[in-house]
């Protein structure tokens, strides 16, 4: 019999690195392009009794019983994201993206071996359309395709005889390090030149896409994958969707059991919050908000004298493009991290240092417009930021300050349960 006991009590090692977590994501500036901020409402689901059942199948058709009330919280995720994407036929079961990304391929009836076109990772691509090193690159013959040498944006022409040189049985649009518009029409105009499977991952703007701030990938793709935490600001998780009902079995069955066993009903649960979340009037300005700070983020930064690929961005995201400066990404990293800052080094086209540095930095503003920060204070952080990595040699103290200064003006979870900050100690009595 289980009592009735918080996490305090049962494992304080694990509360404490919790809390730990908690403090450095307040007291820091979360500037990865695929982290966001859950709403407490999300968190909440994420973390109820839904995580104790088992619900293989899809609702109403279960290989387990008692899965009448989990079908009620999934079918709501699913009748909700279809509602925000247009979508005809969603699955919501995918524990990521990269699975989710997985069972498109299965659902295609792509076989091993089969030509595959993907956006090169080096040129801001993803693991799953196509590096080596993925399940995708193992499996599939890739041809990869990448941005114009010169404007550093995609070239459909390029694309085009790329693909009709290849004959893919599959076309991926998507990126994760991408700063522009993607053109899902035009790409839909290839891939039926050749008669491939159109499939976009629009994982890092699925948020913009669904507010009207990015094209819709519908009704131009026949897939469409998209994790559901970075602009769309819910749980760690994937779904994967289809345009009309040619792929609607295929999905399901590629899910399961192509991919996965049993579904985490406690994350759909979650996932079916966030959809919520995400068709209120209130996400649509968010979403704004977020397309705004990062314009207002590359204005600074390039008025500072740093260089952009593409020298901006339409989307939530940047590349700050090093090779003019005498530091690596890694080392861009090292000395944002030390003035309180989170990023990551990344990878920018054609690399001239590459592959043994990387020469980029991938910012991006989702997580700091959801803890409310706008144009004016985005530009005051792009001014910190171009001095740290204009002057590395300076004293790094009064940066890390003002950094400090600037995120006290926009407190994260400022109403959190109190028992979050209670000592181990005292748990047993503040809980």
């Amino acid at each position: 019999m289980h009592q009735l006991s918080h996490l305090a009590q049962v494992d304080p090692e694990i509360y404490q690195i919790t809390l730990a977590e908690l403090h450095r994501q307040q007291s820091t500036l979360e500037m990865i392009a695929s982290e966001n901020f859950t709403s407490l409402a999300v968190m909440e689901a994420a973390g109820t009794v839904l995580t104790n059942k088992y619900a293989e199948g899809v609702p109403e058709k279960r290989y387990y019983g008692g899965c009448e009330t989990v079908d009620k919280a999934e079918q709501l995720a699913i009748e909700r994201a279809k509602q925000l994407f247009g979508a005809y036929h969603v699955n919501v079961q995918a524990h990521s993206g990269a699975q989710a990304n997985m069972a498109a391929y299965l659902a295609a009836g792509l076989q091993a071996g089969d030509t595959i076109m993907g956006m090169d990772l080096s040129h801001g691509g993803h693991l799953t359309h196509g590096s080596p090193v993925n399940f995708s690159g193992l499996y599939f013959n890739i041809v990869s395709y990448g941005v114009d040498a010169e404007t550093k944006r995609l070239n459909y022409e390029n694309i085009r005889a790329l693909a009709l040189a290849n004959k893919p049985k599959m076309i991926i649009c998507g990126a994760s390090a991408y700063p522009r518009v993607i053109d899902f029409q035009a790409f839909r105009a290839i891939a039926d030149e050749v008669g491939a499977v159109l499939l976009a991952d629009i994982a890092h703007i699925a948020g913009l896409v669904v507010a009207g701030e990015h094209p819709s990938p519908f009704p131009h793709c026949h897939l469409v994958t998209t994790t559901t935490h970075k602009t769309l600001r819910g749980p760690r998780g994937g779904i994967l969707m289809a345009a009309d009902e040619s792929f609607a079995k295929a999905i399901d069955k590629a899910t399961f059991p192509g991919i996965q066993g049993g579904p985490l009903m406690h994350v759909i649960a979650a996932k079916a919050v966030a959809f919520k979340e995400a068709l209120s009037p209130s996400f649509k300005q968010y979403a704004k908000q977020v397309r705004l700070n990062a314009q207002a983020l590359a204005t600074a930064l390039t008025d500072a004298g740093l260089q952009l690929t593409t020298g901006g961005t339409d989307t939530h995201l940047l590349v700050i493009d090093l090779t003019a400066n005498n530091i690596s990404g890694k080392e861009g990293q090292a000395l944002l991290e030390e003035i309180g800052i989170t990023a990551n080094k990344n990878t920018i086209p054609n690399d001239p240092r590459s592959p043994f540095v990387t020469s980029g930095i991938r910012l991006g503003t989702p997580a700091l417009t959801t803890r409310g920060f706008d144009e004016t204070a985005m530009k005051t952080l792009g001014g910190l930021i171009a001095s740290a990595i204009l002057n590395p040699s300076q004293p790094l103290a009064p940066l890390r300050q003002a950094v400090e200064a600037l995120g006290a003006n926009f407190p994260l979870y400022p109403e959190l349960p109190a028992h979050y900050g209670c000592p181990v100690k005292e748990a047993a009595t503040c809980v």
